[in-house]
């Protein structure tokens, strides 16, 4: 399709604020249904492979070693990492809808595969391709619901979507107690169904997917005009119905000025990241690096801090996996809506520095011995209500405050950052827990409450209110 203007133009619109002005509508819910669907699908690989890594083991499986099985889930991490850089690209550069089902295909095919894998070498392919498809997903997905959700709601849409990463979770908990249950399946075949999950969660998502409208936004920006003023027109007539008296008069909706940017390169990612936003920059890291390392250091050390300090048997873990994954949740969930009426800039650094307080108490509770296994649970729900919230609200960050033509790259370069500096975080706190010193994990725990109290810091100072206001004005 060739562009109806070139490349350098600027059009007068308003289209972005004819999709920041429509009704929340069942198109809507379709929408974010069928695209959100990556957090859920994100989170339930995560737990998969926690619950499955002792099965791994056994020689009726695939015969793993402890330090193999950390490398596998270290090649799911580097797929994710190259995944969201490469599809970023590709997500800019040739459409939201077109890589939204390349990437969700490829997820797809790689975790189903990697329950028939024969070997080790096929299993590490098949979990980096896997990585990679979820890795390109955030960026496409992320990109394509802020440019489709109205203005007023986005922050609450955004976080619950980004808070469903622990339906996930809770899902691939479930799922291994039942397939890893001897009386129902033998366990060299429960595990290979464990990875059947995903795919089959992710094909039922599949034929809403493939009825989403590209993104009028990003056909502006490449010049579609004709295109993207026909995809508003039947996105409104989805929620309105039919032109006709019904429809709201549009005569208020401001007009904007978009620019035919076309696809731009790494120089242009650069140059608006280091030159034209370095404050946002700044605020997009701090707050990637300080959720990052909080949620690897305590996700992945805590079956280990469950077993070592508090006698909790490794077939039980998944018990208490699941209100933490259900506070994971609520929080965003019941939190988000405050993100639009409070505003950013009151609710960033809120939770960001309360996560850190209750997390400093609560290891101070845990060295003072008032912890159970029960009562440590209940209060990293507490934490992580209000955690979740924080984290979900760095994804919205680095969603919205960056321009149209390279949301997909920018979202990419923040996520790889956030995923590369998380991954040591489970082995620090790994190596912690084998020396069983509480002071030593009070110590771990100490750093991550400084850093989500410094990120707190930087979101008061730098941050944006970009509650009910447009992508366009956000860039403007």
């Amino acid at each position: 399709m060739k562009p109806d203007i070139p490349r350098g133009s600027w059009i007068s619109t308003d289209i972005p604020g004819r999709l920041d002005a429509l009704e929340w509508s069942p198109w809507h819910r379709r929408m974010v249904l069928a695209l959100g669907i990556t957090w859920i699908l994100d989170g339930l690989e995560a737990s998969l492979i926690a619950n499955i890594a002792p099965t791994l083991l056994r020689p009726d499986t695939l015969a793993l070693s402890a330090t193999q099985v950390g490398f596998a889930n270290t090649v799911y991490l580097v797929g994710q990492v190259i995944g969201a850089l490469v599809f970023g690209h590709l997500t800019d550069r040739l459409g939201r809808k077109r890589l939204f089902l390349i990437t969700l295909a490829l997820y797809l095919g790689a975790t189903a595969l990697s329950g028939l894998a024969p070997g080790y070498e096929v299993f590490l392919w098949l979990r980096f391709l896997a990585g990679s498809g979820i890795g390109g997903e955030y960026s496409a997905i992320n990109s394509a619901i802020d440019e489709l959700v109205p203005a007023r709601v986005r922050g609450a849409i955004d976080l619950a979507i980004n808070g469903s990463y622990w339906v996930g979770v809770a899902l691939g908990a479930v799922a291994t107690l039942i397939v890893l249950d001897t009386r129902i399946f033998p366990i060299a075949i429960g595990w290979r169904m464990a990875f059947g999950f995903g795919a089959l969660l992710g094909i039922v998502i599949v034929p809403v997917r493939r009825h989403l409208p590209e993104s009028p936004r990003w056909l502006l920006t490449h010049g579609y005009v004709q295109a993207a003023s026909e995809t508003t027109e039947r996105i409104e007539a989805q929620v309105y119905g039919p032109p006709g008296p019904a429809r709201p008069d549009r005569s208020w909706i401001p007009v904007v000025r978009v620019k035919v940017t076309g696809t731009v390169g790494v120089g242009h990612l650069v140059h608006t990241l280091i030159r034209r936003y370095p404050e946002r920059t700044v605020l997009g890291l701090s707050l990637m690096l300080a959720q990052a390392f909080l949620y690897n250091s305590i996700f992945f050390s805590y079956a280990l801090i469950l077993e070592k300090f508090h006698g909790v048997a490794a077939g039980s873990v998944g018990l208490y996996i699941l209100p933490f994954a259900v506070g994971n949740f609520l929080g965003p969930l019941l939190l988000g809506p405050l993100f639009d009426q409070w505003g950013r800039r009151v609710m960033i650094p809120l939770t960001y520095a309360l996560s850190g307080i209750l997390l400093l108490a609560t290891g101070g509770l845990f060295i003072a011995g008032l912890l159970t296994a029960l009562t440590q649970t209940l209060a990293w729900m507490l934490v992580f209500f209000v955690a979740s919230a924080a984290a979900s609200s760095a994804y919205l960050t680095v969603s919205e405050l960056f321009p149209v033509e390279l949301r997909g790259m920018a979202i990419a370069v923040f996520y790889a950052f956030g995923t590369l500096v998380g991954a040591g975080a489970p082995t620090l706190f790994g190596a912690i827990v084998d020396t069983g010193d509480p002071y030593r994990l009070l110590a771990g725990y100490g750093l991550a409450s400084v850093l989500m109290l410094a990120a707190a810091v930087v979101a008061r100072l730098l941050g944006v209110d970009a509650e009910r206001r447009s992508l366009e004005e956000l860039t403007s």
